[in-house]
């Protein structure tokens, strides 16, 4: 019997949104042909780097939604969650505590191109309970 996903966790580094567009239309895709739902959670510092930003959880949460306005996600029922701390933990947190089926995810830091799976991706793809799938940037 083939498993059943109700439940997809699409992470997006806001800071960058550009090379983060691939996973998450991916997510939205795997979404809509599942009927599952999408929580596309991004994670803040634990301290900003930028000294204006008082509120880095109302922050983070405001980009988050405008990045999902500017991607829409038609028939898709879609929750953001911002988590703060280390992004390959949190991640792996967030998909345990929520008993995802799937996380849908970048392959590597956009600087980094001398890896074959980010460090992030890596440590997800290791620790997670459930199913991974790395998306590949065109480059």
């Amino acid at each position: 019997m083939p498993r059943e996903t109700k439940l997809i966790l699409c992470p997006v580094n806001l800071r960058h949104v550009k090379f983060e567009y691939h996973a998450y239309q991916e997510a939205v895709e795997m979404a809509q042909r599942r009927g599952a739902k999408l929580i596309v959670a991004t994670v803040a510092p634990e301290i900003e780097r930028n000294l204006n930003i008082y509120d880095s959880g109302q922050y983070w949460g405001d980009e988050l939604k405008k990045f999902i306005a500017s991607q829409p996600a038609e028939g898709v029922d879609i929750e953001t969650v911002v988590c703060k701390g280390a992004v390959h933990r949190q991640i792996v947190k967030l998909a345990t505590a929520r008993k995802v089926d799937i996380i849908v995810m970048d392959a590597a830091n956009p600087k980094v191109q001398d890896y074959l799976l980010g460090t992030t991706a890596s440590h997800v793809v290791t620790h997670a309970e459930c199913s991974v799938y790395v998306v590949r940037n065109p480059s």
